[in-house]
Parts: structure tokens; C-alpha cells; sequence
């Protein structure tokens, strides 16, 4: 069942989990995950939380202590959520000692309100390492304009950092630089760079999504002809953009003081058009020292029947750049895409938050003690 996950991970391919809950932790269902699936690591974000807790399947007590302790409902889901990352980081711990680090992580977001404030973005990225107070945790920071002096004072404080909402090749580019401006205030500061680690979330089936969406719009064969391909392509040329930083003199200092390259993670990639298989963006992005987040149902497809046949990238940049162009000669703005999928990503987590605010408000008031 698991032959093409145990060969994407021998591609070096690191298979994380985007997916969390109470229930996925008490159940054994992630040590199994861990054991029999070769996952290596999970993320979270708003909307995972906000399934999780609406559900209620297992937060009924610590909901009834916090109701009892009058807490605010911002505090409640912090004290909720940072649980469940701590309980998963400690199942996820062992991956982390044996891998030096690099894997065996949790992801938790700041609060996505903060998304455009830099300074609310830090404390809050501080607070939350410190209330998971656990060396595999990443603490996730948009890549918004200002999130990007954010990742680098994060990093710069020692703080692993998971970069997410990543479309555009532009903002990539300005992500890796905003990390390793981040690691060279660290080392100013003395603090010891191999403990430092960063993974840059970039965002692959929306793109498919909206564009997608415009060509069936021009209607044409030429249009049609390439749906289905932007996705793969911009996600292809976000690794040579990764190739290239990598390469650089600037990096090669910071290798020399035992940095961690900043890994690609290909995330949003579970297959939102039927017509396409639903492994597409696992099989078509198979390279070395890159991580693949999956739901649980692309992790199932997968291991039922991915088709991991070695790099899938290698080789691809030209292909990429003209297929691209082919979507921009038809009218499709790249920029005006990539811009509108991380502005509605942002919403979009906003509203989650949002949503999860109110349901578990309602609980406390629900379980809140009547006074005698």
C-alpha cells in the first residue's frame, strides 16, 4: 500500500500531514500515520483548527475549564490549539532528534489579523514559540509585504520559521532573501545557526484554480489546451529560483556557519478538478530536499497509487517559462493572478478565525457555571 510514498520519500521528498485534531492525537491515527506512511511532519492553519474544534470531538473538557476560569475566547483557542500542536510535536519528536531537526515539526499560524502588521506578527510569533515550547515547532508567518521584515527578525531571534501563502516567483524570491537576511542577524548575534530551520510554503493547486477558471472564460482551444499546466509551472520555476539562491556567495557563508537551507514545501495540493488526477501534484514535483504537505486524502491516493518515477522537475524550466508566457500572451495577468490568491488566502484564514471565534464562544458561554 505504501510502495510510492516510501519511494517519493527515497526521491527526498519529506511527506508532512496538512491536517490536525485532537482526535487524530488521541486516537493514535498520527503515530500510525508516522509508522505505516512514512509522514514526517504536519502543519496546521485556521481552517484546519477551525474543523477541528467545531467538530468538538475531544475539546469537551478543556472547554468546560476554561468556561470555568472565565478566559477570553482569544486565550481559549490559544491555550486549545498550542495543545494540540505540543501533544503532536512530542509524537513527532523522535523523527525530529534522528533527521538533525529538519523534520518531526509541527507548524502553528499566527493569528492570520496580524497578517498585515509586522510588529504584531513578531510578538506574536515569539508568544506562541513559547507557549508550544517545543524545539520541533514552526511558527507559521504570511508572506504578505509585511510579513516578509517579520520572517527575518523571527529568524533572526531563533525562531524556525514556516513561510506560508506563497504564489508569486517574485515573492519567493523576497521570502528567501527575507530568510537569510534573518539568519544574518542571527549569527550577529551569536546564536548557533544549525538550530535554526525554515521551510517556504508555496501554494500550488489555487493557481490551476483561477487560472483555470479564465481560460475556460476565453473558451477557445488554445485556452483550453492549457488548463491544468500553470500550477506545475510556476511551482517548477519556484524550485530553480530555490536552485539559484542556494548557489549563491551569500549562502555559502551561512553553509559555512552550519545554516539549513530554507526547503521548498509544496503546499495546496490536494487536486481540486476531478478531471485531473488526483495525484497530479504529488507525482509532477518530486525533487531532492523539497517537502510535499498533503491531506489525508492525497496521502491515501498516493500510497494507492502515485506514480513516483524520480525527479519530475529536473529538466522542466524551459517547458515552464513558455507555458506561462503561453497563459499571459492570451490576456491571463500572472501578477494580477498571484496577487488576488494571496489576497484571498489571507481572507480566507481570516475568516476561518473568525468563524472559530464565534463557535467557541458560543461553547464557553454554553459550559460557562452558572453563578449560585
Amino acid at each position: 500500500m505504501t510502495d510510492a510514498l516510501k519511494r517519493l520519500s527515497e526521491e527526498g521528498v519529506a511527506i508532512w500531514l496538512d491536517d490536525l485534531s485532537r482526535k487524530r492525537i488521541t486516537s493514535g491515527n498520527l503515530a500510525e500515520l508516522i509508522d505505516q506512511s512514512h509522514v514526517v511532519g504536519v502543519t496546521t492553519n485556521p481552517s484546519i483548527f477551525q474543523k477541528a474544534i467545531s467538530s468538538g470531538d475531544g475539546y469537551e473538557q478543556q472547554l468546560a475549564d476554561l468556561a470555568a476560569r472565565k478566559v477570553t475566547v482569544e486565550e481559549a483557542i490559544r491555550m486549545i490549539t498550542t495543545a494540540d500542536v505540543r501533544d503532536a510535536a512530542d509524537i513527532l519528536r523522535p523523527l525530529y532528534d534522528a533527521t538533525g531537526g529538519q523534520d518531526g515539526r509541527v507548524s502553528i499560524e499566527v493569528d492570520p489579523r496580524l497578517a498585515h502588521n509586522t510588529a504584531a506578527t513578531v510578538a506574536e510569533a515569539k508568544q506562541l514559540a513559547w507557549l508550544v515550547d517545543r524545539p520541533n515547532t514552526l511558527i507559521k508567518i504570511p508572506a504578505t509585504k509585511a510579513g516578509l521584515p517579520a520572517i527575518t527578525e523571527t529568524i533572526g531571534k531563533g525562531i524556525s520559521v514556516n513561510v506560508t501563502l506563497i504564489f508569486s516567483l517574485e515573492r519567493y524570491r523576497e521570502v528567501m532573501d527575507a530568510y537569510l537576511a534573518g539568519l544574518e542577524k542571527a549569527k550577529a548575534a551569536g546564536l548557533d545557526l544549525s538550530q535554526i530551520h525554515s521551510v517556504a510554503s508555496f501554494f500550488v493547486s489555487r493557481v490551476d484554480t483561477e487560472i483555470d477558471k479564465r481560460l475556460d472564460g476565453i473558451g477557445t482551444d488554445e485556452a483550453k489546451s492549457l488548463k491544468g499546466k500553470a500550477a506545475l509551472a510556476n511551482a517548477r520555476l519556484a524550485f530553480e529560483a530555490y536552485e539559484e539562491v542556494f548557489a549563491t556567495d551569500r549562502w555559502a557563508a551561512l553553509d559555512k556557519a552550519q545554516a539549513n537551507k530554507q526547503r521548498p514545501l509544496w503546499a495546496s495540493t490536494g487536486v481540486k478538478d476531478p478531471a485531473y488526477k488526483d495525484t497530479l501534484y504529488v507525482d509532477d514535483l518530486v525533487a531532492p530536499n523539497t517537502v510535499n504537505t498533503m491531506p489525508e486524502a492525497t496521502l491515501d491516493a498516493t500510497a494507492d497509487h502515485g506514480q513516483i518515477t524520480g525527479n519530475t522537475i529536473a529538466g522542466t524550466y524551459e517547458q515552464s517559462r513558455a507555458e506561462i508566457a503561453a497563459v499571459e500572451k492570451l490576456g491571463i495577468s500572472y501578477d494580477d493572478v498571484v496577487q488576488l490568491l494571496e489576497d484571498e488566502g489571507v481572507e480566507k484564514f481570516e475568516a476561518s478565525w473568525n468563524d472559530l471565534l464565534k463557535s467557541t464562544e458560543a461553547e464557553l458561554k454554553r459550559l460557562t457555571p452558572s453563578e449560585a
